[in-house]
């Protein structure tokens, strides 16, 4: 399989768009804000809330974007719990008790469900604009703890567009504390299914912004292994402690257990991970008063046979640098996130069976944002995004809408959203995207006439946690 397909994967949407035809859409969502914006806020109560009787608002500012409490919430493996437990302990030597179960008296089950519109700059050829996805997900996920010192976030999803249902983010932890001296440490292991699943900060993929998006709306062929093409169809297990709440370090290694296709894989799989495939994190926070500050850097090693289990193998080196920096100023905060992403390409064995031109090449993702965010619930991001890379003629070669008329994978463009909360667990959201270059070029970028323009879009969501 050539790396493009691998990279298709990826298309969920992150492209967007306006033009004067997207007026009556904008109209109608201002007027929908205002309808909504008289009604009396509640709190929302998934699963987390309803166990740990917090407010959405306590672990998020708009959700799925982190405060520095849902950080802690989530390293300590999910588990804090404000409300009655049914329990059984044993006593033990000493009279020391051994607690053989502690299970949540109501149900840990959630529901997510998110429909949208998405309107195009310029139609894909033989299709329809103003797509409607009712819905674009559905999802039900198991959200808390298990037992004393283990907890879980387990996401089982339907897409819209393929109208099955498949696993989705897994992230199962245990956590507990102890001390190196006088310095206190928490520590943990996790199983989840994807590099970066178990990342606590919105730097990068999974959890980076945009947090959300169309589902119809193309997007740039190329992204970075590490931002996600692995993700739901590996098995990783690691470890991890924060020294002091100062210093993050975490290890894992990934091993490909692949979801609705040939298992064991054999010489039908396709992108089959050789042996393991080790990640790494890195980082160093600090709280002041009114400010936070985290500084990290990730990366993963991966080869990767692109069809069957035996012979060359592809190798991609990922190495990645974040930050983040909130700023809290009466009841308004300002957050900035950051990534870059440098990615080493080995594709030896897509070089043997001619499916890419060149025997080494390289891929570089930066992304940056910045966001106001008012506890009124409402918050405004502005973000950049860019692709560059080495022009390779046969993985990115002319194809209507996805390809490349260059061979480069050179992307970049900006974009925008607006959210509204008009309760914790609801959120309407506006996007633009606007491209300046798409898969290499600003004009006639793909070989058929299609500018990068063309690709911009707008697009409404709405997304409800029940």
């Amino acid at each position: 399989m050539k790396r493009t397909l691998l990279f298709k994967e990826k298309n969920g949407g992150k492209a967007f768009f306006f033009k004067k035809n997207g007026i009556s859409l904008i109209s109608g969502f201002v007027l929908l804000i205002f309808l909504v914006a008289s009604s009396e806020t509640a709190s929302a109560i998934p699963s987390y809330a309803r166990q740990t009787g917090l407010s959405c608002s306590a672990c998020h500012t708009v959700f799925p974007e982190l405060t520095s409490f849902g950080r802690q919430f989530k390293l300590n493996g999910y588990t804090l719990t404000g409300i009655k437990t049914i329990s059984q302990t044993k006593v033990m030597k000493e009279n020391k008790k051994n607690t053989l179960v502690n299970l949540l008296s109501i149900s840990p089950l959630s529901v997510m469900f998110k429909t949208g519109v998405t309107r195009l700059a310029k139609t894909i050829p033989g299709t329809q604009n103003n797509d409607v996805e009712f819905p674009q997900a559905t999802s039900l996920y198991y959200g808390g703890q298990i037992t004393p010192h283990l907890g879980a976030f387990i996401q089982v999803t339907m897409d819209g567009e393929s109208g099955t249902f498949g696993m989705d983010m897994t992230d199962i932890r245990y956590a507990n504390t102890t001390s190196i001296g006088k310095t206190p440490v928490l520590y943990g292991l996790t199983l989840n299914n994807g590099p970066m699943m178990q990342d606590v900060w919105n730097t990068a993929s999974p959890w980076s912004f945009p947090y959300s998006s169309s589902g119809v709306a193309p997007t740039p062929t190329a992204s970075t292994l590490i931002e996600g093409a692995l993700a739901g169809s590996t098995m990783g297990v690691g470890a991890y402690g924060l020294l002091n709440n100062t210093l993050y370090l975490g290890f894992s290694i990934y091993r490909s257990a692949p979801f609705g296709a040939t298992f064991p894989p054999n010489i039908t799989s396709e992108s089959t991970i050789k042996g393991v495939s080790p990640y790494w994190r890195l980082a160093l926070q600090h709280q002041w008063d009114k400010s936070y500050l985290e500084v990290g850097t990730f990366g993963l090693s991966t080869d990767l046979y692109p069809t069957g289990i035996t012979g060359k193998t592809n190798n991609y080196t990922d190495v990645g640098v974040d930050l983040q920096y909130d700023y809290s100023f009466g009841k308004k905060q300002i957050t900035l996130h950051s990534s870059y992403i440098a990615e080493k390409q080995n594709l030896n064995a897509g070089y043997a069976i001619g499916d890419n031109q060149l025997l080494s090449n390289k891929l570089n993702t930066f992304k940056t944002d910045v966001s106001i965010f008012f506890r009124t619930g409402c918050k405004f991001t502005l973000g950049y995004f860019s692709n560059t890379g080495g022009d390779d003629n046969i993985i990115y070669q002319p194809e209507e809408i996805y390809g490349s008329r260059t061979g480069g994978p050179n992307s970049s463009g900006l974009m925008t959203q607006f959210d509204y909360l008009p309760w914790e667990n609801t959120k309407i959201s506006l996007i633009y995207t606007a491209y300046n270059k798409f898969n290499g070029a600003s004009k006639n970028y793909d070989g058929f006439a299609r500018n990068a323009a063309d690709n911009n879009s707008i697009y409404i969501q709405f997304w409800f946690l029940f």
